[in-house]
């Protein structure tokens, strides 16, 4: 019996360059406050958020992970074609099949990659994050597309008190390839399915057919999500430090899942970042926008100078699932 050949394993693998999309439709407080019974005092207590991006009809998870991408891509330096892999990870893209990426795929001008969706909702881009350092540094790919794109307008009830205020849409991109040391550290991930219902769409999408059924909005346990993630944060932020060999003071930016401003500060808080550590808040203007929110905050630091090139950021995404995972990057 023959042997099989596997391709060579590399030292590592490492962010190339980012991107982003943003919705051109800013949405403050007092318009969503229009239809539900708030206020913008009490949505910026509650959650730091003063506005957030909404889609229009021709912006789509497909439309907005290309355009990040192509962003992401120019950074790199890289052709289209040159692209193996393109990983969307999206919990709001409303079609089964075929998939978001393949066509994403084909929008970038990266014909021949393969093409896959991620679905592990707010911890999205930290999983597929990690499926392609791991690509990368087995040979099975060059160069990883990872896009979050979210249309979250499409899922949230626009009346919900409880959610309403939170969401956004948008994408983020970053294209990984490989590095002569570690760009990205091995991720710390996992879920807790038991408490699946915590964050999850009120019916079946089977419901709708025959045209009967209300739309399936998505509704969050509010208080009980709190409280899991304000526990799970630090724990698993400190488990990806140790894995990385890496400790809080060298740090240059914390860059959590753009839940809510009170989960990001409370986080902040129990981790003891260094004077010098950055804490993302891209959610204040950018709202909750689910996988996207980590490529999106960290593009943010970036554009702003507040972070550089070579810097060490420890990205940290929770939610629906009960889904978790982190990692320390280099910056790009």
């Amino acid at each position: 019996m023959g042997v099989l050949r596997v391709p060579e394993p590399s030292v590592g693998a490492r962010i190339l360059g980012t991107g982003v999309y943003r919705p051109s439709r800013v949405v403050g407080n007092d318009e969503i406050c229009a239809r539900i019974d708030s206020s913008d005092e009490w949505i910026r207590r509650r959650s730091g958020i003063v506005s957030r991006r909404f889609a229009a009809q021709q912006e789509t998870v497909i439309t907005m992970a290309a355009e990040a991408a192509r962003k992401a891509v120019a950074q790199a330096g890289i052709d289209p074609g040159e692209v193996s892999m393109v990983l969307v990870a999206t919990m709001s893209f409303l079609e089964q099949a075929p998939a978001a990426a393949p066509r994403v795929a084909a929008l970038l001008g990266a014909r021949g990659a393969g093409g896959l969706d991620i679905s592990a909702a707010c911890s999205g881009f930290s999983y597929a994050l990690g499926l392609a350092d791991a690509l990368v540094r087995s040979d099975q790919a060059r160069f990883v597309v990872v896009a979050g794109s979210e249309k979250m307008s499409d899922i949230v009830d626009p009346t919900d008190r409880g959610a309403a205020f939170l969401f956004g849409d948008g994408a983020g991109a970053v294209v990984v390839g490989p590095s002569k040391e570690p760009g990205i550290s091995a991720a710390v991930w996992g879920c807790d399915g038991e408490q699946h219902r915590l964050i999850a769409h009120d019916r079946s999408w089977l419901e709708l057919r025959g045209g009967q059924g209300p739309w399936p909005y998505l509704r969050m346990a509010g208080p009980e999500v709190f409280r899991w993630a304000t526990r799970m944060v630090p724990q698993i932020s400190r488990q990806a430090l140790q894995k990385a060999g890496v400790t809080v003071a060298d740090l240059a930016a914390f860059v959590p899942h753009q839940a809510n401003a009170r989960i990001i500060d409370a986080a902040a808080r129990s981790l003891g970042l260094a004077a010098h550590t950055v804490v993302a808040r891209d959610v204040e203007t950018a709202g909750n926008t689910c996988a996207a929110s980590i490529p999106l905050a960290l593009d943010q630091l970036l554009s702003t100078g507040q972070v550089a090139s070579g810097d060490l950021a420890l990205l940290v995404g929770f939610g629906a699932g009960l889904t978790h995972a982190a990692q320390v990057v280099v910056v790009p």
